[in-house]
């Protein structure tokens, strides 16, 4: 039988892009929290839950960009 287009997209799997898996994994480790990441065109967009999160990350930016091997602006928003 042939499946309805929902049953395709709910058993795809979704690959993250490398950055992505990478500024998670750097915020776990860091702090043991989840982040929320966006990518556009020109910057990634890191959204965490409460400022004290994201007062603690904004000097780790440099290391993180390096890790995260881009050359995207990045961005912290509060959630």
């Amino acid at each position: 039988m042939s499946n309805s287009l929902g049953d395709l997209l709910a058993s795809r799997k979704r690959e993250e892009p490398p950055e992505i898996a990478a500024i998670k994994a750097f915020i776990d480790e860091k702090f043991g929290q989840p982040a929320e990441i966006t990518i556009q065109e020109k910057q990634i967009i890191i959204g965490v839950k409460g400022a004290a999160l994201a007062g603690a990350l904004r000097p780790l930016l440099p290391q993180l960009q390096d890790r995260c091997e881009t050359d995207k602006r990045l961005l912290i928003r509060i959630k």
